[in-house]
């Protein structure tokens, strides 16, 4: 079954309810399902137990890489930050993945010129930054299985961010339209998945960023629908 996973914060409520309208009305497989990855679950189930991080910009920062383990090391997941509008039927995703990869993900280079994210969080810079935003894992492949628990709650950030639990052959690429990040790709293409990486226009100090008026379309024909 394929399932995806969108991370739970409890500042952006209504950043999540407009990615998960978004998959939802536009996917061709009723039978998909959408998790909300809410660490506070994770604490009481005894599965996550990670001392709080001050620096986390997100409450999911570190729980997205619990995917295969939640997903019982079974089928096709895709993880997302809630952040995201999607444009684009996530069938068309699913079908761009080569199978013989652990996890495919866009390889930005991605340099963010900004001190500061979202409601004021630090940004902080990484080698392959904002890769983790949006992954497919093969969870069944063997590599994937290092994700347990216990590796989770004990490496670095900068350890799960980075993907350094795979070799460099094992990292599937996706197409950058698929987590096209606001305010920085600049090409013609038209997105199928947009992040407002840095902040969308549920904050007010990001409501005229850009494609903010596609979100706010959206947030008003999800409010219309009754989802």
């Amino acid at each position: 079954m394929k399932k995806i996973f969108i991370g739970w914060d409890s500042r952006e409520k209504s950043a999540f309810e407009v990615c998960e309208y978004s998959i939802k009305s536009r996917s061709s497989d009723d039978k998909i399902k959408i998790y909300p990855l809410k660490q506070e679950d994770l604490r009481k189930s005894g599965i996550y137990s990670r001392e709080k991080d001050g620096l986390a910009s997100t409450e999911f920062s570190i729980t997205r890489f619990l995917v295969p383990f939640l997903s019982e090391y079974s089928g096709i997941s895709i993880f997302m930050d809630c952040d995201f509008l999607i444009l684009e039927d996530v069938e068309k995703l699913f079908s761009l993945i080569d199978p013989s990869k652990a996890i495919s993900v866009v390889k930005h280079n991605y340099i963010p010129e900004n001190k500061n994210k979202m409601d004021g969080e630090k940004q902080h810079i990484y080698p392959r930054k904002n890769w983790s935003s949006l992954m497919v894992f093969n969870n069944s492949h063997p590599s994937n299985r290092k994700l347990n628990p216990k590796l989770v709650n004990k490496e670095s950030p900068q350890y799960l961010h980075r993907l350094s639990w795979l070799k460099e052959g094992e990292i599937g690429e996706i197409p950058h339209t698929w987590n096209y990040l606001s305010g920085w790709y600049k090409d013609i293409d038209s997105p199928k998945a947009i992040h407002y990486t840095e902040g969308g226009p549920w904050f007010k100090n990001h409501r005229d960023c850009d494609f903010s008026k596609e979100w706010l379309y959206e947030y008003f024909l999800m409010k219309e629908s009754g989802f």
